[in-house]
Formats: structure tokens, sequence, C-alpha cells
């Protein structure tokens, strides 16, 4: 799947187009142009923060840096109602454009559908020769180790930083913790980033170990959630569901209740998890493996984003929906789109 196929897949529109015209729209106040992002690696001071895209995981990690003395912007040109509301709640300031977000900040963060990562990275790449601003863009998607490569290779060209940085959690909201790892030259920079509830493991200078790092974590978190998804639909399709639950209660209660847990929030997430799982597929076959098990599992998520349950958004889901109730839902649906 191309990644302008992704794009269309992103509902919430995580893309803006890039530009130089002024900001239309403040959340707050724009300070001067920070210094260029042009140190040496491992010697960046960081005041000014950029990040696309304040959605469910974006805003929250915004927050965080944000507790760490930070300032905080984001780009809300031709950005949906919902991302506004988001970056106005976390209290983020607008920068109006992509091109006056690179201006303003000392580093630009990539918190997005995967999908679009590559497409964001042009953008960002397209500011920086624009306003002649060399900045350290980091990407934090979960994202193969080669289009990791690809996306290092666009910031550069236009005389950009890059490292690579992979997100491990859940958005760091109430007690939530988040691990970010992160590698490349200089990747203790981002350091100053992290917080009690961000914490920031820098792995070393290889840039591709962070992403590789969370594609193996996701193949097994995301990729079992979906395996679970696919064989209870069946069960309950079947007419087989109780009995099934009462095996897998004599012998696998503990990953049977794990997967219920995670279905509630799921179907919100899923439109998101097509690419992440068509990027396992892609860091799996680089690697020597059979890259098939994940392009099914990104059949899965595509089925269910596209279903009324996968059209919510994690802020206005039921919350009082069980797993079993998602189950039950998502059989009732016949047809995968």
């Amino acid at each position: 799947m191309h990644a302008n196929d992704h794009t269309k897949q992103d509902r919430r529109g995580f893309l803006q187009a890039a530009g130089a015209a002024s900001a239309s729209l403040a959340l707050g106040t724009l300070t001067s142009a920070s210094p260029a992002a042009g140190e040496e690696p491992g010697t960046l001071r960081i005041r000014n923060v950029g990040l696309m895209s304040p959605g469910d995981m974006g805003q929250a990690v915004a927050m965080q840096i944000k507790a760490q003395g930070l300032t905080v912007y984001t780009a809300l040109q031709q950005r949906s109602e919902r991302t506004r509301t988001l970056a106005r709640e976390a209290g983020l300031i607008d920068a109006g454009t992509i091109a006056q977000l690179v201006a303003e900040c000392d580093v630009v963060l990539s918190v997005i559908n995967p999908g679009a990562a590559l497409d964001l990275a042009r953008e960002i790449a397209d500011a920086m020769r624009a306003t002649g601003s060399r900045r350290l863009f980091v990407d934090c998607n979960a994202i193969a180790p080669a289009t990791v490569r690809e996306i290092a290779g666009v910031i550069e060209a236009a005389g950009g930083r890059f490292l690579d940085a992979g997100i491990i959690g859940p958005p760091p909201r109430g007690n939530a913790k988040t691990q970010l790892y992160v590698s490349g030259p200089g990747a203790a920079d981002l350091e100053q980033l992290g917080g009690p509830q961000l914490i920031v493991h820098v792995i070393g200078d290889r840039v591709t170990d962070a992403s590789a790092l969370k594609m193996c974590y996701g193949a097994l978190n995301k990729g079992t959630q979906a395996l679970w998804l696919d064989v209870l639909i069946a069960a309950e399709r079947l007419g087989v569901a109780g009995l099934l639950e009462e095996q897998l209660r004599q012998s696998r209660p503990d990953f049977y209740d794990w997967a219920l847990r995670e279905f509630p929030i799921l179907p919100p997430k899923s439109y998101r998890w097509v690419p992440e799982m068509l990027e396992i597929s892609k860091t799996l076959a680089a690697s020597g493996i059979t890259p098939k098990m994940f392009e099914g599992a990104a059949d899965i998520y595509r089925f269910v984003a596209g279903t009324a349950l996968g059209k919510e958004t994690p802020e206005d889901r039921d919350k009082a929906r069980q797993g079993k109730d998602v189950v039950r839902l998502l059989a009732q649906q016949r047809t995968r789109s």
C-alpha cells in the first residue's frame, strides 16, 4: 500500500499543507524565532518544541513536555475541529503553518499516523528549505527501519538533523507512563523532554534501533490483539463463543482477560494500526521473515476501522462498553470493507 493510500485512511487529518503564510489562529502568543538547531549532536539546548500532531498520543506527549518548562507549538492550518480542541485543551501555541512551526522551534516531533510519516517529513524538509531553518526532526512513529532511513535522507538532504524515536506505552495521562526510546548521533539531546511520565531511553548512535524495537514490540502487542479479536469474532459467528470461553477460563485465563481489557479502546485506534501492521510486515520481510501474518493483521484492523465502532474517537467512545461487547458488535458486521 502506498503512502497516499494510507493518507486517505487518516480521517482525522494528521497532515496539513505546508506554506509560509502567517498563522490565522493563535492559541497563544508566538515568541521570536529560536536559534537554529545547527549545534553539534549532543549539545542542543531545547527551548521550543514543535509537535505534529496533537491527537490522542501527541496531545498527551505535548503536555508532558510542557511540564518540563518547554514551550510546545503545533500547526493547525487546515486541521480538524477535534485536533484544534485537543491542542487548545493542552495549551499549545498555534504556529499556523508548517513553515512557521519550523521557523519557531528548535526541534519538531512527528507523532502521527504511520502511513503519513513520510509525507510529513517531506513537508518539514520543504519548510526548512523555504525558511532557511535547519532544525532537528524526530520521527516518533511506528515505522519500519527502511522507512526511517528514507525519512532521514529527506530531512538531511534539506540540511536538517534527524533522530529516530519509538513510543511504547499508553498516552501519558493521569498516572500512565510512556517510554520514549531514541537513537541516532546525539540522541541524548532528547533527554531534555523527559520527565516522570515520559521516560526517555537513549539506545545509541544507530539511527534505526528505536524503530526496530518499536516494530518488534508492536508486533507482539497489537499483532496478538489482532489474532485474539479475529478468533473471538469467528467463535461468536460460529456459535461456540461460550464453549470457547469455558475452555479459555480453564487453560489461559490470563491471556483471555488481557485481550478483553484491550478491546474497548481498540476500535477508535484501528485506522492508525492498519499502516503500522504494514510497516511491521515490511520490517519482517527485510529480516527474512514472512510478512504475511501482519498483512492479515492489517486486514483485521481495516475491517474494524470501517465499522461504527471504528469511526468513534477515543474521547467519544462508550466508556461503559466492555471487551465482550466489542466482540459481539463486531461479529454482527458481516462484511469487511
